[in-house]
């Protein structure tokens, strides 16, 4: 029963750091370009567009196109 328990806590340790990925749409400096990191920026020239983390990269890419739109 320990094996397993064990087991499963190393699977995790090693999983966690994946599922806690988070992507942000930002944009920065003078030229306003957007685009995604993967950590919540403190500087403050740098904004964070929109008021969520996104979970997947694909998910971020797919909302920058429609916050970021040129106009």
């Amino acid at each position: 029963m320990k094996r397993i328990v064990w087991a499963t806590v190393a699977i995790l340790a090693i999983c966690s750091p994946a599922i806690a990925e988070e992507y942000y749409i930002v944009r920065e400096g003078d030229d306003k370009e957007c685009k995604i990191v993967e950590t919540r920026p403190t500087e403050e020239t740098v904004v964070v567009i929109g008021d969520r983390a996104y979970v997947t990269r694909e998910e971020a890419e797919k909302e920058l196109a429609v916050v970021c739109e040129d106009d």
